[in-house]
């Protein structure tokens, strides 16, 4: 898997989103900011998703679509999106093929422990399907302004 740069195409995908199916090209002619979280309901990626909810006005109000994906399924992310009242959509990647294409799978280590799992990282992608920003390791405060902050300047 080569590593995605900015200025490169995003790669395609296609996932089951609570309206049905979400894709790459369903965005076609408006940037779009897609953000990989770990895990539904845990205390990180609801913080990362309630940022994300509070400023979604605003990234509509600059023409930016909004995602959020994980491994969770369709009704996992309802349940989720019900519990905290999100105004993110949530897509679901239970095979973690887009998560790997966007190289976000990646190897992790808690406590000396090695697993592989879902680095939290945001993607800005413009209007033309290119890679404008991307950030790895993501810390969750100030995240999403600062997403928004670059999605404003495209």
């Amino acid at each position: 898997m080569s590593e995605l740069t900015q200025g490169a195409p995003a790669p395609d995908f296609e996932l089951a989103g609570a309206a049905g199916p979400v894709t790459l090209t369903g965005f076609k002619g408006k940037p779009l900011v897609v953000y990989f979280y770990p895990k539904d309901d845990t205390s990180g990626c609801t913080k990362e998703a309630q940022e994300f909810t509070a400023l979604a006005a605003d990234f509509a109000k600059a023409g930016v679509a909004l995602l959020g994906v994980s491994k969770d399924s369709v009704a996992s992310h309802a349940k989720f999106t019900a519990k905290y009242d999100l105004a993110v959509p949530l897509a679901s990647d239970p095979e973690g093929v887009m998560i790997e294409r966007y190289g976000a799978w990646v190897e992790k280590n808690m406590y000396g422990r090695k697993y592989m799992g879902i680095e939290r990282s945001t993607y800005l992608i413009d209007a033309e399907g290119k890679l404008a920003r991307i950030w790895r390791k993501v810390k969750v405060p100030g995240h999403a302004a600062e997403v928004l902050k670059a999605a404003q300047a495209l």
